[in-house]
């Protein structure tokens, strides 16, 4: 059947879960993603997150309700086949990285997109050079750099080309480098159509790069919405046991000596700009004071 792009590319439709040892983790879940969004989904420890994503391309297969991919109830479909569609890169590399070599990882991944042997190499000598793990080819991914392997996991991922993309907390344990390579990434394949999920904890980077948010709280979702909304509802960040950002924060002590920054600037670039063009007004009224 072929994808109807007026639909959303994701959705989820009262989605229970339960473990076998009668954890509840997912509470009437419903949620739909157009194609082509960048969302976040964040919540304390426990909420459901890593649980919900598990549900998208069918490593857990829901208790009650329906999750729709591209149109198509996953329901009946293997993992194999979802991962053609819906890519997860996992918080700890190593979860995802088994084979001999770097290059053996390539091409295990690549394994059932039906391609000949020329297609294969040429899919695995791209992917190392673009994410420049070409000179750890012959290498075991147990060798890698923490860097490195999250490099690693997330390569064997996008080498299949997958219309979805889920990164669980891809910032953790980063650096600025590495972090800077994960936008530029990010950036990439949003230019591409592609959608992106992640889950994290990362609240400064969510509200600076990620349009959207889900809130989630104990196997449900509590707020859905434009990022900067949400981080700013004291109410709903509370109920959900998270913090406010540093940079809203430094907005309430602003206000106490006088200086109000406007509601609807909230990331860091909006609030350095509008301080500096503050303090060259103030400046200029200064001098011609003195004059």
């Amino acid at each position: 059947m072929k994808y109807n792009k007026l639909l959303p590319i994701i959705m989820v439709h009262n989605v229970d879960f339960m473990y076998s040892n009668e954890t509840v983790a997912l509470k009437q879940v419903s949620l739909n993603i157009k194609q082509g969004e960048f969302v976040a989904i964040m919540g304390q420890n426990g909420a459901g997150k890593t649980t919900l994503i598990r549900t998208l391309n069918g490593l857990i297969r829901p208790t009650r309700g329906s999750v729709f991919i591209e149109g198509e109830n996953i329901a009946l479909k293997t993992i194999a086949m979802i991962s053609k569609k819906v890519g997860i890169v996992f918080q700890n590399p190593m979860h995802q990285l088994f084979s001999n070599t770097i290059e053996d990882e390539i091409k295990f991944s690549l394994k059932n997109l039906n391609l000949d042997k020329a297609e294969i190499q040429f899919k695995i000598n791209q992917i190392l050079n673009e994410f420049d793990l070409e000179k750890f080819r012959k290498r075991s991914p147990l060798t890698l750099s923490g860097g490195e392997s999250k490099k690693l996991a997330i390569a064997s991922i996008l080498c299949r080309d997958p219309d979805i993309i889920v990164f669980d907390e891809p910032t953790l344990g980063q650096d600025a480098k590495e972090i800077k390579f994960f936008l530029e990434l990010v950036r990439k394949e949003l230019e591409r159509g592609k959608t992106i999920i992640m889950v994290t904890h990362n609240i400064e980077f969510t509200v600076e790069y990620v349009p959207r948010t889900i809130l989630m709280e104990a196997g449900r979702i509590i707020a859905d919405g434009p990022t900067q909304k949400i981080f700013t509802n004291e109410f709903i960040i509370s109920k959900s046991s998270l913090i406010l950002p540093q940079l809203y924060l430094l907005k309430k002590e602003l206000e106490k000596i006088g200086i109000i920054i406007p509601k609807e600037l909230i990331k860091e670039h909006e609030i350095v700009d509008f301080l500096s063009s503050r303090l060259n007004i103030e400046s200029i009224k200064l001098k011609e004071g003195d004059a």
